[in-house]
């Protein structure tokens, strides 16, 4: 079983996806599918369809959830060293074509939000930093295609989710 690395902040975003998805919206969901059968002929009617569609999606991602936090690992990136690139780690690079400098932070794949530099720790990108400290040179090959960083820091710093 893989285990899937986490913060405290993704393992609980999950519970809470978890936990609506069970109390609230799956209990809602029944009660529209029960008022959508008594309207009677199935075969036409929307309002039945759409019900078992959305009943259906909650079960899948109740699933897919629940599998998420059975192999869920919760690490504290403050408890441990950033001298090498690690999970948790703020990693600033150097595109060694452009010039210019990119600031990312590995979190698990549930946290990931790359517009906000936080990147999943199964990427192509952050499973290529992995294990590279300060000075190192990187040939990342991405989606894209080829690129050449030089990582010029790697740090712990406080992350922001939101």
């Amino acid at each position: 079983m893989n285990k899937e690395p986490m913060t405290d902040f993704g393992f609980q975003k999950l519970s809470r996806e978890l936990n609506d998805l069970i109390k609230v919206q799956r209990p809602e969901t029944v009660i529209e599918l029960d008022i959508a059968r008594s309207h009677g002929d199935l075969k036409e009617n929307a309002e039945y369809h759409a019900a078992k569609e959305k009943l259906a999606f909650i079960e899948n991602r109740t699933g897919e959830l629940n599998d998420l936090m059975t192999r869920a690992q919760v690490v504290d990136p403050s408890s441990y060293e950033h001298d090498r690139v690690r999970f948790g780690s703020t990693v600033v690079l150097e595109d060694m074509d452009s010039e210019e400098e990119l600031t990312y932070t590995i979190v698990g794949s549930t946290e990931s939000n790359p517009d906000r530099g936080l990147i999943s720790y199964h990427s192509p990108l952050a499973r290529q930093l992995l294990g590279k400290e300060e000075g190192d040179e990187v040939v990342a090959k991405l989606p894209s295609g080829e690129k050449e960083y030089e990582v010029l820091s790697v740090s712990y710093e406080e992350i922001s989710f939101e």
